[in-house]
């Protein structure tokens, strides 16, 4: 009675858990939800409002990026969406088609040292002649490297070490 006389609400039961049984606390303020299930949501919705508007601005053929533009088009974009979906994804396909030749030259196979052909994976040495070489065969007098380490140390000296010459005579 006395809650009702001083219109203030009873503490809830018990807390509530999240609505996403992900095992955490949620709150009323968050929806019912746990600060990172709400986080997602919302995160989910702005990836879903940038990528309506960048399809009606791929439909209406503007390359421009106006303000106005996709607060015109937000409740046009549900009806169109589907029906554009398959027109628009046409013309990117053959340019991902041409992505994909490039993208097998990297998977080459397994990292395998230059010199014994043993597979190294993580732990294999890039040496600076640019090959890969074992534990074994790492250092240049192994591998018979040909990397110039002595003129490379001498231009290096050189850059950190400029000539300082003075003048013999002050100019007037």
């Amino acid at each position: 009675m006395d809650h009702e006389e001083t219109g203030c609400r009873p503490p809830p039961e018990g807390p509530i858990l999240c609505i996403n049984n992900c095992g955490f606390f949620g709150s009323a303020a968050t929806m019912n939800m746990c600060s990172k299930c709400h986080k997602d949501l919302i995160l989910k919705q702005e990836q879903a409002k940038l990528a309506a508007s960048s399809i009606e601005n791929i439909v209406n053929g503007s390359s421009s990026g106006n303000g106005k533009e996709p607060a015109i088009t937000g409740t046009v974009d549900v009806q169109v969406d589907p029906v554009e979906l398959k027109t628009i994804s046409l013309p990117p396909t053959p340019a991902s088609g041409s992505e994909e030749t490039s993208e097998p030259k990297p998977t080459e196979g397994p990292s395998r040292c230059t010199t014994c052909k043993k597979r190294v994976g993580l732990t294999g040495f890039k040496c600076r002649c640019g090959n890969l070489f074992c534990g074994s065969h790492r250092y240049s007098d192994k591998h018979d490297c040909p990397f110039d380490y002595r003129t490379a140390e001498r231009d290096a000296i050189a850059k950190a070490n400029p000539v300082v010459k003075a003048e013999k005579l002050d100019k007037i």
